[in-house]
């Protein structure tokens, strides 16, 4: 989850490689560090503890570090706590060898073992600086050159990495390798750039070349020869991004979370009109035909986090819509047990990054299963989109604070129209009821702009339970699905504990954990649960509750029993979540300002998890 920026070219590589951090550092904030090469000289290695302001502070934003070829590193701890010696780049004993890493080393222990009887010395307790004197053992013992050395490691070390290497013999190249970590090569006249994501070298290029799993990179100034394993050659097409540059900087906004809420209208609105057609969803482009549609019996969904929300979001409407039963799973859980799928099975991978680990271990467990999978993702050549049968790609631009919104928004957005295609395809629903639905979700975007209006209101009663110990959300069926993904961005942004519950479970137990003040958040969108839900607010109530209720217009009697209550308007009870979801996400946001915490980089957290 760490982030890595590389510049090789003829301008003065460290102050590129800051800006590049700052727009990474939403994938770790624990320590950050540049390496410089100026000429013939070693690389000079610059780290700091802490938020990369303070490396900027260091190297003058760069202008003490002098050289025009370099790497840097933005880290989020794995092994090893948070400190300078812990922070990369890591160097080999006579620093013939500098390398950052994004990723984990399974066996680093053992080959640190194997390394000392060879003399080497470690000064970190990072796997990182294992996989460095590594690549250096196996570069001096064969003499085979870099390529060489980087396959060796390769084939020795297990677990995920992404990495960028110096080597003291090519002052004027950096060298690359992958597994299961994501990193992209930028090329432009004389310069070449290097990421983890797209945003770090959206301002410089929009002309990427994607490191595939098992390849290694030899990158110059300008240019870029990619090897597989065996040291063959690889012929690469490049890919043009069309994200705007613009949308990866705040513009105006305090956050980059309240930036991307009032972005979530355009990216539902794009997203739809990509699929959009002639009065049609047209899913042609990911391949999946209304034979495809036809033949599926059974969906299961996978995803991580909101991408789960997501699922169980879907799995109410694909199966109360399409009639196709849907089973959602947390990929963490998918990949150690044995699922028995029936034939026509579809697999549904949900990821933001394409990156996810466990949703990336899903995805093959299944392939080599034989299911048929389809990726909905947000970055054009990931590597869940490139390893999927099929590829949908939502349309939410770069995403930058760490609580995702209008990914998700626009995640939804997808799966509403893979059920509505589902649905007329299998005759679930007809002609008429489909071209009523395609009108009602054309007209959401405007309808999330509208919820966005009372963001005053909900910013005033947020400042009021600031210092809110417990938080409990509660919905039924769909707002189950909504209740999971406010809980969620309560927790990690604001820190109070804070959980979600079906309403009808709340008298189970929970019911036992509620005190005078403790604020219940009710959900009530759905018509025919309505009144199911608002029962338990009241029990909840009556045993010293402080009620919010969510609802759509037109139910003002919930104003009886909420001690506060936001509005939304009305849709298909098929599309509640995406506009159920913003108040909440506006309460989470407002919370965390109030208690002065970092909205934007939350503590302990990164934005793609690409780490078991």
């Amino acid at each position: 989850m760490c982030g890595i920026v590389g510049y090789n070219g003829m301008k003065q590589a460290a102050p590129i490689l800051l800006d590049g951090l700052e727009k990474l550092e939403y994938r770790g904030y624990d320590s950050a560090g540049l390496a410089i090469r100026d000429g013939e000289k070693k690389p000079e290695v610059v780290k700091s503890k802490g938020r990369l302001r303070i490396l900027s502070e260091k190297t003058n934003n760069g202008a003490a570090v002098p050289g025009n070829c370099g790497i840097g590193h933005t880290r989020w701890a794995t092994h090893g706590e948070p400190s300078e010696n812990n922070a990369h780049p890591h160097i080999s004993d006579d620093r013939c060898v500098t390398a950052v890493h994004n990723g984990i080393i399974e066996n680093y222990q053992e080959i640190r073992d194997k390394l000392k009887r060879h003399d080497y010395r470690f000064y970190s307790a990072t796997d990182t600086e294992t996989a460095v004197k590594l690549i250096d053992y196996y570069y001096k013992k064969y003499r085979q050159g870099p390529v060489d050395a980087i396959a060796r490691m390769m084939m020795r070390v297990r677990g995920s990495y992404a990495l960028a290497v110096m080597f003291d013999d090519y002052p004027d190249e950096i060298f690359l390798a992958r597994k299961d970590s994501p990193m992209i090569v930028g090329v432009t006249d004389g310069e070449t750039f290097i990421a983890s994501d797209v945003p770090a070298i959206l301002k410089h290029t929009r002309t990427v070349y994607y490191i595939g799993n098992m390849e290694i990179a030899r990158a110059g100034k300008g240019e870029v020869t990619f090897y597989n394993i065996d040291q063959e050659e690889v012929e690469k097409e490049p890919v043009t991004i069309e994200w705007d540059a613009e949308a990866a900087e705040k513009g105006g906004f305090e956050h980059f979370m309240m930036k991307e809420i009032h972005e979530e209208p355009r990216a539902v609105a794009d997203t739809l009109n990509s699929l959009i057609h002639n009065d049609d969803i047209d899913l042609s482009e990911s391949g999946l035909n209304d034979d495809v549609l036809r033949e599926i019996r059974q969906i299961y969904i996978v995803g991580c986090g909101s991408a789960s929300h997501v699922g169980y979001a879907a799995q109410y409407t694909i199966e109360e819509m399409a009639k196709v039963p849907v089973r959602v799973e947390l990929a963490s859980e998918y990949r150690y047990r044995s699922a028995l799928p029936l034939d026509n099975t579809l697999l549904i991978v949900i990821s933001q990054s394409g990156e996810t680990a466990d949703s990336l271990a899903a995805l093959r467990i299944a392939k080599e299963r034989g299911i048929r999978t389809l990726a909905i993702v947000n970055v054009i050549g990931s590597s869940i989109a490139r390893e999927a049968d099929h590829v949908l790609y939502t349309m939410a631009g770069p995403e930058i604070a760490v609580a995702t919104t209008k990914a998700y928004s626009a995640q939804l957005a997808a799966v509403y129209l893979i059920a509505m295609k589902l649905a007329f395809a299998r005759k679930a629903i007809d002609t008429e009821e489909f071209t009523h639905l395609l009108g009602v979700i054309q007209s959401i975007p405007d309808k999330m702009t509208r919820v966005l209006e009372d963001k005053e209101r909900i910013q005033w009663f947020a400042a009021k339970f600031s210092n809110a110990r417990d938080i409990f959300f509660i919905g039924r069926g769909m707002d189950y699905a909504i209740a999971m993904e406010g809980s969620l961005k309560m927790k990690e942004i604001s820190y109070i504990h804070s959980e979600a519950y079906a309403a009808g479970e709340m008298k189970h137990g929970t019911i036992s954990l509620v005190e005078d003040g403790t604020l219940v958040v009710g959900i009530c969108t759905q018509q025919d649960l309505y009144e199911k839900t608002r029962s338990n607010m009241v029990e909840a109530k009556s045993r010293g509750a402080y009620l919010m209720g969510l609802t759509t217009y037109g139910n003002y009697a919930i104003e009886d029993t909420a001690d506060f209550t936001v509005y939304i308007p009305r849709t298909s009870r098929y599309f509640d979540a995406v506009l159920g979801i913003i108040p909440l996400q506006l309460l989470a946001y407002y919370v965390s300002v109030s208690r002065g915490l970092d909205v934007d980089k939350p503590r302990n957290l990164a934005k793609s998890v690409t780490v078991e």
